[in-house]
């Protein structure tokens, strides 16, 4: 697999390089397993303390205990990886996979982001726009929406607004993955940081094939997904529809392209 040598990579935070999956998935992504134990930890040195003593500090342990239980399943609940697949019967090549959970807050007509846009020597020209918001209790893995190749990934530093505003699409913290499609069109899929999502992990490289529905990332703690659609395809989904990623058809190629 070739290496990613772009320069705008070369700046990107350490966390964004994810491991590339190799065959199945654990249900909790890795990239959670620190955070969960960080939970588990002090849950279950508080259990023990409370066990082992007596009287109102026992009482307050006991209480903090089930505050980190609580806080200890919620993390294993925003890790969770659940297996997904399409609908029997779709033509995979002729649709869009949604690549995230959540809600379709726009679709619209935009410019996919200029640093991925250089990145590849692209038109710049506008594309069919369909954004979705994951909060804080969706899933966070990120699926590809095409089969193709990844042409580059492009890192963007920048702030951390509210994923929901229109505003985080030009200045939020992003990583944009630019794929070529087989007829030789692209398409963008940008992961863009949050209010509360800071980190954005990326789990291919440039050159890597991906397959509609592969896992390619996640971001941690509420976010959003923007994907810039070829030209042909039209929204499958309204504004406002809950979608699933790796399984929701979110666009489909028209008759006459």
């Amino acid at each position: 697999m070739p290496a990613t040598t772009a320069a705008n990579l070369r700046i990107a935070p350490r966390s964004f390089f994810g491991t590339p999956h190799t065959g199945s998935a654990p249900i909790i992504a890795r990239e959670g397993w620190t955070i969960i134990a960080l939970f588990a930890a002090p849950t279950i040195a508080a259990g023990v303390g409370a066990a082992l003593t007596s009287g109102p500090i026992a009482a307050a342990l006991w209480v903090l205990t089930g505050v980190l239980s609580l806080l200890s399943l919620w993390a294993i609940w925003f890790f969770r990886d659940p297996q997904r697949a399409p609908a029997a019967g779709e033509d995979l090549s002729l649709c869009a996979i949604c690549p995230a959970d959540g809600v379709v807050v726009k679709i619209d007509q935009a410019v996919p982001p200029p640093d991925a846009v250089a990145a590849v020597g692209d038109s710049g020209a506008t594309r069919t726009r369909m954004c979705v918001f994951m909060n804080v209790f969706n899933v966070h893995v990120n699926r590809t929406p095409f089969e193709g190749t990844v042409e580059k990934l492009a890192y963007h530093h920048g702030a951390f607004f509210n994923a929901s505003f229109d505003k985080a699409s030009d200045l939020n913290e992003r990583a944009s993955m630019v794929l070529r499609l087989a007829d030789g069109s692209r398409a963008f899929v940008v992961q863009i940081a949050g209010l509360v999502a800071r980190r954005i992990v990326c789990k291919v490289r440039e050159g890597q094939t991906l397959r509609p529905g592969e896992r390619y990332g996640l971001i941690k703690f509420g976010s959003r997904v923007d994907l810039y659609l070829p030209e042909g395809y039209e929204p499958a989904v309204a504004k406002g529809q809950h979608v699933f990623a790796g399984e929701t058809v979110l666009a489909r190629k028209t008759k006459n392209h």
